[in-house]
C-alpha cells in the first residue's frame, strides 16, 4: 500500500487529493491560519510520500538545502521587496489625498451622467498602487457623494469602482497575487503587467461597466444613512495636482515595461540596454517611485521624516501575513514537485487532453470557492502546475497568460468565506442577499471574462 501510494501515478494523485482535502479542512473547519495549515500539510505530504527527513528540513549541520528553506527562500527573496515597496507607494498616495484628486478630476471630466464610468476608472487607476480593501476605505466616501448627487442606486457607482479595484488587485503587479505567481512560475513582471492589462481591461468593462448598468436599474439601493455625513469631511486645502498623482502611479509601470522590452528591442550588451534593464528591475523601479513619491507628496507637502517613517510602519504591518502565506505556499509547492505529485498531476492532465490553462483556472476556482483566500488559491495552484509548465517549455508570454488564468480563478464567486464580501456589504449598505446578487456576480463575471480573454490570446501565441 505504501509503495503504491509513493511510487505510482494513481497513488500520488490520491496523495495530492488528500493533501488538498486536509488543507481545506484545517482552514475552513478548524480555522487554522492559512500559512500554518500550508506548512503542516506540506510536512505531512512530504513524510507520507517517503521523502527523507534531511531532504525536508535538512540536518543539524546544514539546513540551507532543505525543502523548507528553499521553498520559503526562493519566493520571498523575489517578492518581499516588491510587495513592501508597492505597499509604501500606496500608503503615500493615500495619505497625500491623491485618491480624492484623481476621482474628483475624473468626475469633473466625465460629468454627472457618466459618473459611474468615472468611478470605475478611478478604481482602475488608483487600484494599481493600493490594496483592494484600502481602495474601498479611501474611495467609498466619494461613491456616497456621487450616488447622492445622482439620485440613483448606489450600485451604479460602487460596482464600477469595485470592479476596477478588484481587476488591478488580481491581475496587475505589484499586488501580491500576480507577483507571487510570477515568482513561482518564473515570469518577468513586465509581461504580467502587459497581459494583465490585455485580459483585465475587457473583463473590467464587462463586470464594471455593462453589469452595473444592468443590475443598478433593477436593484435601487440608497446610500446608507449612517454614511451620508462622509462627504462633509474637511478636504485638503492644498491637494496635489491630478497630473502629479497620475505620473507617480505610471512611473513604476513604465520603468518595468521599459526593462522588459528594452532587453528585446535594444542591442544586447549596449549601455542603453543595461540602463533599461537596471531601472526596469521591479525592485529598482519601485524604489525610484517611492523616493519620488516621498519627496513630491511627502516632504514638499510638509510631512517630516518621522511621519513618513510612522506611515511606512503602519502600512507594512498587514504585509507580514501575506508574505507568510506566500512563503508557506511556495514550500508546499516545492514538496509537490519533490515528491513527484506535480509530475503525476501533469501526466494526468496530458493524458486527459485538458489544456493546462483551463486546468490551472479550474483548480484555482475550486480552491477559491472552498476556502475564500485568493492568495492561498494562487500559490497552491501555481505549486501544483509548476512541474507541468517546466516540461512544456512555455514562453514568457504564455506563462504570463497562465498567471492571469490562475489569478482569474482566485477571485471567482466571492461569498461569505471571503473577507472582501463583508467589506463590500458593510461599506455600501447591502444585505447578504443583495451582496450575493451584485458583488458575487461581479467577481464571477470578472473572473470568467478575464480567463476567456487569456484563453483566446493563448491560442494565438
Amino acid at each position: 500500500m505504501i509503495h503504491w501510494l509513493q511510487h505510482t501515478t494513481g497513488g500520488l494523485l490520491v496523495l495530492a487529493a488528500a493533501s488538498i482535502a486536509v488543507l481545506l479542512l484545517l482552514i475552513i473547519s478548524w480555522k487554522v491560519e492559512p500559512f500554518i495549515a500550508l506548512i503542516v500539510v506540506g510536512l505531512l505530504t512530504a513524510l507520507a510520500a517517503g521523502l527523507p527527513v534531511g531532504t525536508i528540513v535538512g540536518t543539524a549541520q546544514k539546513t540551507s538545502d532543505s525543502l523548507l528553506e528553499k521553498g520559503f527562500g526562493s519566493i520571498l527573496g523575489h517578492i518581499t521587496a516588491i510587495i513592501g515597496l508597492g505597499t509604501l507607494l500606496g500608503s503615500i498616495l493615500e495619505r497625500s489625498g491623491g485618491a480624492r484628486v484623481l476621482t474628483g478630476g475624473l468626475l469633473r471630466a466625465f460629468g454627472e451622467k457618466r459618473a459611474p464610468l468615472a468611478m470605475g476608472l478611478a478604481g482602475l487607476i488608483f487600484g494599481i498602487p493600493v490594496f483592494f480593501d484600502i481602495g474601498i476605505f479611501v474611495l467609498a466616501p466619494l461613491v456616497y457623494v456621487a450616488a447622492r448627487q445622482g439620485g440613483r442606486s448606489i450600485l451604479l457607482y460602487c460596482l464600477p469602482l469595485l470592479a476596477g479595484l478588484s481587476m488591478t488587485h488580481a491581475f496587475i503587479p505589484p499586488h501580491p497575487g500576480p507577483v507571487a505567481a510570477a515568482g513561482l512560475l518564473h515570469v518577468d513582471l513586465g509581461w504580467i503587467i502587459l497581459m494583465g492589462a490585455v485580459c483585465g481591461i475587457p473583463a473590467w468593462f464587462v463586470s464594471g461597466v455593462l453589469f452595473p448598468s444592468w443590475i443598478g436599474k433593477r436593484m435601487n439601493i440608497p446610500v446608507p444613512q449612517d454614511m451620508i455625513v462622509a462627504d462633509d469631511e474637511e478636504e485638503d486645502t492644498d491637494p496635489p495636482s491630478l497630473g502629479l498623482v497620475a505620473r507617480i502611479i505610471a512611473v513604476p509601470l513604465v520603468l518595468i515595461l521599459a526593462g522588459t522590452f528594452g532587453s528585446i528591442w535594444l542591442p544586447a550588451g549596449s549601455r542603453l540596454a543595461g540602463v533599461a534593464t537596471f531601472v526596469g528591475t521591479p525592485v529598482v523601479a519601485l524604489t525610484i517611485t517611492v523616493l519620488l513619491a516621498s519627496w513630491l507628496l511627502g516632504y514638499r507637502r510638509g510631512l517630516t521624516g518621522k511621519e513618513l517613517s510612522e506611515l511606512a510602519g503602519s502600512a507594512l504591518r498587514p504585509v507580514a501575513m501575506i508574505l507568510l502565506v506566500v512563503g508557506a505556499g511556495a514550500f508546499f509547492g516545492a514538496v509537490l514537485a519533490a515528491t513527484g505529485i506535480g509530475k503525476a498531476v501533469a501526466d494526468s492532465l496530458h493524458n486527459a487532453g485538458l489544456p493546462v490553462i483551463l486546468a490551472a483556472y479550474v483548480i484555482s476556482c475550486g480552491l477559491r470557492v472552498a476556502q475564500g483566500s485568493a492568495t492561498v488559491a494562487i500559490v497552491t495552484t501555481s505549486g501544483i502546475i509548476a512541474p507541468t509548465v517546466s516540461e512544456l517549455g512555455y514562453s514568457q508570454v504564455q506563462l504570463a497568460l497562465l498567471v492571469v488564468a490562475i489569478s482569474a480563478g482566485s477571485i471567482i464567486a466571492s461569498h461569505v468565506n471571503d473577507g472582501g464580501f463583508w467589506i463590500v456589504s458593510r461599506y455600501f449598505g447591502l444585505t447578504v442577499a443583495e451582496t450575493l446578487k451584485s458583488w458575487t456576480v461581479l467577481e464571477t463575471l470578472l473572473s470568467v471574462s478575464g480567463f476567456a480573454v487569456a484563453a483566446i490570446v493563448m491560442g494565438f501565441v
